[in-house]
């Protein structure tokens, strides 16, 4: 009689009472937007809201808080931080501290939004809803602790979310807090959630990485860039995730603009000759339709995490 006990699968729960704005949010957006009066204007106002957020998640909890790939003062930080939060994507401390921990055990069973190993709907969106994934990892976010009013954004993460709804409705009314924030953040969400979910399954991988990244051309389009997943994993300090002129990548050329005026500078680009070491055979790379596993070599279960890059020290200027 064999007694040796089966491993324990890891039970994953939502909290489903302290979810419900999150599944409400979606119902008021899509009924909300035919109970109001209708005018493409508010269908404009949902896309620019939508990309100028966008924008403040790819630049700012992304390629600032999350990797620091660029440097800026204490202000903008700030305004960033507020501005990314009116997503109603939890704080940016918390959001940059989950980011650096799925850098450093990407595709690995500890990733927690891995859908090699979560499946697609948790990866999607049900790892934001966990109690496990609550608390923010202060040890993985030091660097900005030091900041006073960025841990008071953390604390109170729905403040410029409120705050920008109550100015929507103030502004244009019911159509413009439907439109402008409820089917705004709705459509931004699962913008966001679609790099977690299908950019380590979707796509084409031009480089060798250590877990399952993969380019999308559309998720680029729609998230305003983060679809070159696999260039990103492949170099993350990387502030261009398209790193050649036809991939298309709208964050880094506002950046690029904003560092043309002084706003943010230390652009970082990745290294040529890493970029060629890492390179992929043309014929070798999997196609657009291949999804993950790609082979055991692709996954990093034997060999450890990913090794965190060691940065310069932040300095953010007053």
């Amino acid at each position: 009689m064999n007694t040796t006990a089966a491993p324990a699968t890891k039970v994953r729960k939502i909290r489903l009472l302290q979810s419900m704005p999150f599944f409400l949010l979606h119902v008021v957006a899509i009924v909300g937007v035919f109970l109001v009066p209708f005018a493409w204007k508010w269908v404009g106002l949902c896309v620019g809201i939508y990309y100028l957020r966008m924008f403040a998640i790819t630049g700012g909890y992304h390629r600032y808080f999350s990797h620091r790939t660029y440097k800026t003062s204490r202000a903008f930080q700030f305004f960033m931080a507020a501005l990314a939060q009116s997503s109603a994507q939890k704080g940016a401390l918390w959001w940059a501290a989950n980011h650096r921990h799925h850098h450093k055990y990407s595709d690995q069973e500890e990733d927690i939004h891995s859908p090699l190993h979560t499946g697609f709907w948790w990866s999607h969106a049900g790892w934001i809803l966990s109690k496990d994934n609550e608390a923010t990892h202060w040890d993985l976010i030091g660097d900005f602790k030091k900041y006073p009013e960025l841990v008071w954004l953390n604390k109170y993460p729905h403040v410029p979310a409120f705050a920008l709804a109550i100015g929507l409705f103030l502004a244009g009314g019911a159509s413009a807090l439907m439109w402008g924030f409820f089917m705004s953040t709705v459509l931004l969400w699962h913008g966001t959630f679609t790099i977690n979910s299908l950019s380590h399954v979707y796509g084409t991988r031009r480089y060798t990485t250590t877990d399952t990244s993969r380019n999308n051309f559309w998720l680029a389009l729609l998230t305003l860039g983060e679809g070159w997943h696999n260039n990103h994993h492949c170099y993350q300090s990387s502030t261009n995730q398209g790193f050649f002129w036809y991939e298309i990548d709208i964050t880094y050329y506002v950046l690029k603009g904003l560092s043309a005026v002084g706003i943010v500078w230390d652009l970082r680009k990745p290294p040529l000759e890493l970029l060629e070491a890492k390179r992929i055979a043309k014929g070798d790379r999997p196609g657009v339709k291949d999804a993950m596993p790609l082979t055991p070599s692709d996954t990093r279960k034997k060999t450890g995490p990913a090794p965190v890059p060691e940065r310069e020290p932040l300095t953010a200027q007053a």
